[in-house]
């Protein structure tokens, strides 16, 4: 694995694309690779600042939406879990799911996502979110 130790790095508060929302109170569901972009399917939790949040009805805890963040022009993906020569669309149906523990940018277009699943580190261009249905 890469050494993470970079000089420059963002974290994904700090990135537009994840303005009104907390990565670190959302999950994971699957992983999966199309067309050179990773795509990572997430309940995704809305702050009050979010365009798209609504207040929890009495049963709900917490504004929680259907999401998926898009890593287009993935060239690279490794995980800290699987062999590194593993082949990336092998790699991607063998990560796990569970709750985020941050992103970040690094350099070079270099991102690494924490979680439940491991650290997964990717090159790719600027994450895309997009909440899902209506």
């Amino acid at each position: 694995m890469a050494n993470t130790a970079f000089a420059s790095k963002v974290d994904w508060r700090e990135m537009r694309e994840f303005a009104g929302t907390d990565l670190t109170r959302s999950f994971v569901l699957f992983w999966e690779l199309e067309s050179e972009t990773l795509m990572v399917d997430i309940d995704l939790f809305l702050t009050p600042e979010h365009p798209f949040f609504e207040k929890p009805r009495p049963s709900e805890k917490a504004c929680i939406r259907p999401a998926v963040i898009e890593f287009p022009s993935c060239d690279r993906i490794e995980s800290e879990e699987i062999p590194a020569d593993t082949d990336p669309a092998t790699m991607i149906t063998k990560l796990d799911h569970g709750a985020i523990e941050g992103l970040r940018r690094l350099v070079d277009g270099r991102y690494e996502i924490k979680g439940a699943f491991g650290v997964v580190m990717l090159e790719a261009e600027r994450p895309i979110l997009r909440l899902k249905g209506p």
